[in-house]
């Protein structure tokens, strides 16, 4: 079976989500008054790592990020951080940042050079009004230790209309005080927010954004990197970007491949196509082989053309 398609899109990065659950309830990721739980099926880390594993031996995976939910509250991760190091891919991380600080030397020991911090506000109270949890001192004194031990951090934020459009600019000039990158993402369509009353009441598109920071003098788009879902922008005071799948679609070369903690597949961030290789722990290996071939076969079906589709999926399951 090709593990190419007919775009030419092979996956080359896996994001690997630890728990569904989340110490936060953020409003573009889940409905109001949900509870973020983990699954019931989650693995354990030896088993997650034995999939990644597989994969790796298939796939030759350049890049591999843990996500969650949120990963920093993983029963699992101690386990998964031993089992990365036996990996040569990159390997990354994307928390809330909320208990980053007593993390850091253990994910920098496990070979995690990159951060990225999902970060809204710079106002305490919007920041609580948005996450509905957690404190903002505790995720920028996280982010100042991970800087101080040599990590490359980039901060990810959601714009919402009615609720921190005021924060874009004072996010960026925290981030360019410190080098770090600020990266927008537009609002998806996903989840409770294909709703197109809600969507259309709170997105905010890259164009406005790129407007508001003008203030901050000219900026200079570069181009694209393969693969890259980041749109990036220079001006004098650092850089930005954006990942804005309505305004700028980035799903034509898209090597994303996805797999949850309870051990399901997904090709598309959009897919609600759930693929289990938990049966490939079972086996032995040149039949677990066959089987990850076979579902990664299926999963690439499930890649976009352009953009994504927004499915029931919600964020919270699939890591972003």
């Amino acid at each position: 079976m090709s593990l190419i398609d007919p775009l030419g899109r092979r996956f080359r990065s896996l994001r690997v989500s630890l728990t569904a659950a989340c110490n936060y309830a953020c409003d573009y990721c889940v409905p109001a008054g949900s509870v973020l739980k983990p699954s019931p099926n989650a693995l354990d880390g030896a088993d997650l790592m034995r999939l990644v594993g597989l994969l790796d031996r298939v796939l030759d995976l350049k890049k591999i990020r843990l996500t969650g939910g949120e990963p920093l509250i993983a029963p699992n991760l101690s386990a998964v951080l031993a089992g990365l190091r036996a990996h040569q891919s990159e390997i990354s991380l994307t928390t809330n940042g909320q208990f980053l600080g007593r993390h850091v030397e253990a994910l920098k020991a496990a070979g995690c050079k990159r951060i990225n911090v999902s970060l809204d506000s710079m106002d305490p109270v919007v920041f609580k009004t948005m996450a509905k949890a957690g404190d903002l001192e505790s995720v920028l004194s996280g982010i100042e230790a991970a800087l101080a031990v040599g990590m490359k951090v980039k901060l990810n934020t959601v714009p919402m209309r009615t609720q921190n459009r005021d924060q874009v600019v004072p996010l960026f000039d925290w981030c360019s005080q410190r080098g770090i990158e600020l990266r927008f993402i537009e609002l998806m369509r996903m989840g409770h927010l294909q709703d197109v009353a809600a969507f259309d009441r709170e997105f905010v598109p890259q164009a406005e954004l790129v407007e508001l920071l003008a203030v901050f003098g000219e900026a200079e788009q570069l181009p694209r990197e393969a693969n890259s879902t980041s749109q990036t922008w220079v001006n004098a005071r650092g850089r930005f970007g954006f990942i804005s799948n309505e305004s700028a679609p980035f799903c034509g070369d898209c090597d994303r491949l996805r797999l949850t903690s309870d051990g399901m597949l997904y090709g598309c961030i959009s897919s609600s196509n759930a693929l289990d290789i938990r049966p490939a722990l079972t086996l032995d290996e040149p039949e677990a082989i066959a089987l990850i071939v076979d579902r990664l076969g299926r999963a690439l079906k499930d890649k976009q053309p352009v953009r994504f589709s927004g499915e029931q999926t919600i964020m919270q399951i699939l890591g972003g």
